[in-house]
């Protein structure tokens, strides 16, 4: 395929293994790097809030579950090893794996090629829903076993915090980033 090809036809291109590759290697590096940035410990459990949910959200709007599956999963995965936190790192894995996958399949469901089949409103607001219970339980529950049900009960209003600012956050990249390069809406799988 010749570069005029490529960008004559961005959906041809990026329904490429090699594209679907590397696009899932940076998006995976964007949760990383969202993921450690900012890092707010939470004594009561030994973890840390994050910016992640932003990054996830995004790549779930974007790139659709199958990117934001492995790309969340891993990055986070990924993160918690660089920063320390190891123990968290089969959680993240999947439980932000999950997130991702989950959030992407119920944004595709009603929307279609950047177009909302319902009030956009509405669905942002389930994506939020689902994902914020995928990351929120996910992380109770294994924490429960970790730290107790006591420490994990302090982490719940924080992950829910947390996972607002990823939706909010993570709605305002993934518009910007279509309203700057349209045709990044065929880079979806």
């Amino acid at each position: 395929m010749s570069k005029s090809e490529k960008s004559e036809n961005p959906e041809k291109f990026s329904n490429t293994i090699a594209f679907r590759i590397a696009s899932i290697v940076i998006l995976t590096a964007i949760v990383t790097i969202f993921t450690i940035v900012i890092r707010i410990p939470v004594a009561p459990t030994g973890g840390f809030l994050n910016l992640s949910d932003i990054a996830i959200f995004f790549t779930a709007f974007v790139f659709g579950p199958i990117s934001a599956l492995f790309a969340a999963g891993l990055g986070t995965a990924i993160a918690n090893l660089i920063a320390g936190f190891g123990q968290y790192a089969p959680v993240s894995l999947v439980t932000r794996g999950l997130q991702g996958l989950l959030v992407g399949l119920v944004y595709n469901a009603f929307v279609k090629d950047g177009n909302y089949r319902i009030n956009a409103f509405l669905v942002i607001s389930l994506c939020f829903l689902v994902g914020a219970s995928i990351m929120i339980s996910g992380y109770f529950i294994a924490q429960i076993f970790m730290v107790g049900p006591g420490a994990a009960l302090v982490e719940v209003p924080l992950n829910f915090a947390q996972a607002l600012a990823g939706i909010l956050g993570g709605t305002a990249l993934a518009a910007a980033v279509k309203k700057a390069y349209p045709p990044v809406i065929h880079f979806r799988w």
